[in-house]
This record gives C-alpha cells, sequence and structure tokens, in this order.
C-alpha cells in the first residue's frame, strides 16, 4: 500500500514544476506545524489550522469547502469517507487538481467541495456553491487590494453583483438531455460528474476563479497574471471616480473582448466628469479604438455594448461581427453577432435628414441599443429580439431615459491626432461646442464636414 500511495503522490508531484512542488511542501509543512494542528497527526493540518493560516482573505464558508473537499480526497482509492484531517498526499492531490488540473479533475474537487457524501448533489447545492465561489473571489481581491484602480461599493450583505454574476455562470449547467436549468422547478435535480465537468469545460470563469481564490487565499509565492481577468483601470482625472461598474461586472465584460484588448480600461468620456452632452461625447470617443459603452437608465437597469473598431461620426454602419451587446443588471447576458445584418455600429451629429445619435444593432428607429442626440434619452427595440445580435430588451423601459453613462476604451488606446491643419475650432475645444450648445445654437457644420481619416 505504502508503495501505491509513493507512486500516487509522484504522479501528481509531477504535474508541478520544480518551484511550484517546493511551494506546495513549504505550505504544507506550515498549515501541519500551526499550534491549531497540534491534536492531528504530526503530518497533517485540521480546519482550525487552516482557517488560523488564511484569516480573513476568504469568507469563512469557502474555507470550510476548501477543507472538506481535501479531507475527501482518496488517493489509494480505498477509503469510505473523509478523513479526520487533511494529510500531504491529499493536500497535493487538491492543490494539483485546482491548480493545474482538467475538467474532470476539477469537477471531482467541485463535488468534494458542495458535499462529503458520495453521489450526484442538487442543483440548488450547486448555485450555493458557485455564488460562494464569486463571493470569494471578490472578496480576496478586495482584501489583498488587488482591484487594479477599481472601486468596490462598500454596504452590508455580499458584495454587489455576486448574485447576477453566479446566476450567469449558473445557467451554462446543462442536464444530461442537453437542456439548461431554467426555472425553480428545476433546482432539485441531480448534478453528477459528468455535468459538472461539462459545466468547467464551458464556463471557463469557474476554474479561473477558483485558481484566485487559491493563489490570492493561500497567498502563494507562484505569479499568477491578473492582468487579463481584472483590467488596469485609468481615468484621466485627479478626482476620485466611481464607475458604474463594480468589479465582478468589468470581470464579466472583459472575458469577453479579444484577450488583446483585456488588460487596461481607459475612460473616454462619463457623464459625472464631462457633462451631459451629446457634442462631449462625439468629441471625446471618435477614433480611440475598440471601446465599451455603458449606462445605466432611471430604473437601475445597467447594460452597453462592445465596439470592436474606433468610432467614427458618418452617417453610415461601422464595425464587424466581433461587436456584442450585454447587459448587467437586473441579470448579466452578452449577445453576438448573428449574421442577419451588418448594423453593428452608428454614430452621427448634425444632420438633417436621417437620426442623429449613437446606436448598435437593428436599424434606425429600431436600434437594440440607441442613444439620442437630445442625450439622457434612447431606446432599446427588440420584438422579440435585435436582428443583428439576437438580444432581447435591455432597458426596463423600450423608450427609456438615463443620467449615467461612461465609455472605456479597451486595450491600448491610441491617441487622437489634432494636427490636420484642416481641424476646425470644434474638432479642437469641445467648450466651443458645449458653449454653441448652452446657446441654442446648433452644430450645423458639423454634419457637413467629412469625417477624419485618423
Amino acid at each position: 500500500m505504502g508503495n501505491s500511495k509513493s507512486r500516487s503522490r509522484q504522479n501528481v508531484c509531477s504535474q508541478f514544476l520544480p518551484a511550484e512542488r517546493a511551494e506546495m511542501d513549504r505550505l504544507f509543512a506550515t498549515l501541519s506545524s500551526e499550534k491549531s494542528s497540534s491534536n492531528t497527526s504530526p503530518r497533517s493540518f485540521s480546519l482550525k489550522a487552516l482557517k488560523s493560516h488564511i484569516g480573513e482573505a476568504l469568507p469563512p464558508e469557502m474555507v470550510t469547502r476548501l477543507y472538506n473537499g481535501m479531507r475527501n480526497v482518496d488517493p489509494a482509492g480505498k477509503a469510505k469517507g473523509p478523513s479526520e484531517s487533511v494529510s500531504q498526499e491529499q493536500f497535493t492531490v487538491s492543490m494539483s487538481h485546482l491548480l493545474k488540473g482538467n475538467s474532470e479533475e476539477k469537477s471531482l474537487m467541485i463535488l468534494n467541495m458542495i458535499s462529503v457524501t458520495e453521489g450526484p448533489v442538487k442543483a440548488r447545492e450547486v448555485q450555493k456553491f458557485t455564488e460562494d465561489l464569486v463571493g470569494s473571489v471578490v472578496h480576496v481581491l478586495n482584501h489583498r487590494q488587488e482591484l487594479r484602480g477599481w472601486t468596490q461599493k462598500k454596504g452590508s450583505g455580499p458584495p454587489p453583483r455576486v448574485q447576477e454574476l453566479a446566476a450567469q455562470l449558473f445557467s451554462e449547467m446543462k442536464l444530461a438531455d442537453g437542456k439548461k436549468l431554467l426555472g425553480p422547478q428545476l433546482l432539485d435535480c441531480d448534478c453528477d460528474q459528468a455535468m459538472i465537468e461539462d459545466w468547467v469545460f464551458r464556463a471557463h470563469l469557474v476554474a479561473t476563479f477558483l485558481s484566485v481564490v487559491i493563489h490570492r487565499g493561500f497567498l502563494l509565492r507562484l505569479s499568477l497574471n491578473l492582468t487579463t481577468l481584472v483590467p488596469e483601470c485609468q481615468v484621466d482625472q485627479e478626482q476620485e471616480f466611481e464607475s458604474v461598474l463594480d468589479v465582478l461586472s468589468v470581470i464579466f465584460v472583459n472575458s469577453h473582448l479579444p484577450r488583446e484588448q483585456q488588460h487596461r480600461w481607459h475612460l473616454l468620456f462619463s457623464t459625472e466628469l464631462h457633462g451631459h452632452s451629446f457634442a462631449q461625447l462625439c468629441w471625446r470617443i471618435p477614433h480611440r479604438g475598440p471601446c465599451v459603452a455603458l449606462l445605466e437608465d432611471h430604473d437601475g437597469y445597467v447594460f452597453g455594448g462592445f465596439a470592436s473598431c474606433s468610432w467614427e461620426i458618418k452617417p453610415q454602419f461601422q464595425g464587424d461581427d466581433k461587436c456584442f451587446l450585454f447587459s448587467i443588471s437586473p441579470n448579466m447576458a452578452v449577445h453576438t453577432c448573428t449574421g442577419y445584418n451588418n448594423h453593428y455600429m452608428y454614430l452621427n451629429h448634425g444632420q438633417q435628414t436621417i437620426p442623429n445619435g449613437l446606436g448598435m444593432g437593428g436599424q434606425h428607429n429600431y436600434f437594440g441599443l440607441w442613444i439620442d442626440v437630445d442625450f439622457g434619452k434612447g431606446h432599446s427595440k427588440a420584438k422579440p429580439t435585435c436582428t443583428t445580435y439576437n438580444s432581447p430588451q435591455l432597458s426596463a423601459k423600450e423608450d427609456f431615459q438615463f443620467e449615467k453613462m461612461e465609455v472605456w476604451a479597451v486595450g491600448d488606446t491610441s491617441e487622437l491626432n489634432l494636427t490636420n491643419s484642416g481641424k476646425s475650432i470644434l474638432d479642437v475645444d469641445p467648450e466651443a461646442q458645449i458653449l454653441l450648445e448652452v446657446s441654442g445654437r446648433g452644430l450645423h457644420s458639423q454634419g457637413l464636414r467629412e469625417p477624419s481619416d485618423n
């Protein structure tokens, strides 16, 4: 039996690089030497020791889940239930599965973390695990001060949007017949390892979140690149700025962007900083590369779209099939292109005969998302869905009003070139545009000039 165990641990250790294996051994030595592990065998650790080591970095319920998951591991295949404490072999196998494992190995650990008994678990138990996992991610990032410039809204209860993101991840779970677990009546369905393995394979954030919880919860001395999970927040203002988005919302939207644009978000326009002006919007967002635009309507719905190309002010549709629409609240979802038409993006200002505003998807006067030149008004029309993005109505009301809007350049932003001699004073001085608007004089020349080639 001893030789079998030795071979088992050797196979697991082989998944780790030498530096990683040394870190696992160091961490186990620390855990097993904790005073709170004095009642356990010399080469194991208790739940009390694990909680003492992690401290406040993770919520207590997640620490308990990790401990139960580890002591339920049976490398030799002979145990009849969870062990009283966690051995080095159990610890090494668990860390290997969580950090380096495939979908099958991760699904086994998730089952162990959900229940200490063998067999399927209920869908509602998987749902609760998902909420705990998402909550633990925002908790540990906040505790380790790794929000990368994003502010976390304070308040009692769980962090904002935990339930929304957990619900979105859980919605990827499918029954054996391929149907999704939609509706409260399905929460009593059994979920076996095959279902959870399929879920982990498709809902990639689940595996990513497990890695974050382990790396940052245990404070491993191993590299973990968070730059594509939580993008750097850049705001060109000395004053503090609190976005409509919290860190979980940013993580969700960012995970659907092309990888080369996931590392940085740079604020181009905000009603809070730049006022309620369509002219200011048109000044600040063209020719700045891919952007995320979002707003919050008067009913608290948060939604927006990803523009995969630079915005240009012109009376034609623009963009490509990498664009998408999304919603954040009351639920999180992304709606990608259908291929039905190429009405991806539209931005126009100063025309007399065609609509002036910012739109994505659908068609004139019937956009999936529309911000009117009469700033503060818009619509989201979908009966039943937007033709371009297959998106439902994103706002609470079809014709909505809003106070908050933001546009973020994503990735490495390009600077607007203002050196061309053909620029109008309206191009180089946004205050001139604002004065014209306040005085009631329209920007009549705006629609007569050719769009910049920059």
